[in-house]
């Protein structure tokens, strides 16, 4: 079974999604495969889903949802411990976990072997389906962890042309920096990129050019 939060929340098994239920059951769901092997407390997920002033039919509600994806994913999968709940997965089998494992690889195998750093960030990438937990972007108690798993994105994709320029692909990164610089204007490695990539393949005139964009 994998769960899936780098794009829409899912749940698959053989190729088959799950059904996990609308919004709020869903963000109990993507709360506890975050925190996947660990205990989560009830009162923890009623603060994440409700806020300061949960209604008075909380807890049950919680249960309710948490007793529709039991009956999604399995109950082996999903047990209720004292004082709340415990999401059990292969780290291999979440996609955000997978992701951070091979951009720790890359960083490791960056120095002494860009090729392989640069193949291993492609496939932390290609995990990538749109925007973290892109359907629950208004889940207020969701944001920080939407907001580390973009900056994270953000960061492979850097490293990842990084290890591109260490080959000297320069021609073949320019476009995509371009692109990138232009969605992304404040990100000051992305501009570093671009003006080395310009300079290497002669472009000296458009590298000063993008310095004082940049700037």
């Amino acid at each position: 079974m994998e769960f899936r939060l780098l794009g829409p929340v899912e749940v698959s098994e053989g190729g088959r999604a799950r059904p996990i239920g609308g919004p709020k059951q869903r963000a109990v769901l993507a709360h506890l495969v975050l925190r996947a092997n660990r205990v989560v407390a009830a009162d923890r997920l009623i603060a994440e889903l409700w806020g300061e002033d949960p209604p008075p039919a909380a807890r049950s509600t919680l249960r309710g949802y948490v007793s529709h994806l039991r009956k999604a994913i399995g109950p082996d999968v999903l047990e209720g411990r004292s004082g709340g709940y415990v999401l059990k997965a292969d780290p291999a089998a979440v996609d955000a976990l997978r992701f951070e494992a091979l951009v720790t690889e890359a960083r490791g195998l960056h120095s002494s072997d860009p090729a392989a750093a640069a193949g291993a960030l492609e496939d932390a990438l290609r995990l990538w389906r749109g925007p973290a937990m892109d359907d629950l972007a208004t889940q207020a108690s969701l944001q920080p962890d939407i907001a580390r798993l973009e900056a994270l994105r953000m960061a492979a994709v850097e490293e990842r042309i990084g290890a591109e320029l260490d080959l000297a692909r320069h021609a073949e990164v320019v476009p995509e920096l371009e692109s990138l610089v232009g969605a992304h204007p404040l990100r000051e490695r992305l501009w570093g990129h671009l003006m080395v990539a310009l300079y290497r393949v002669g472009r000296q005139g458009d590298a000063l050019a993008a310095y004082q964009r940049a700037r």
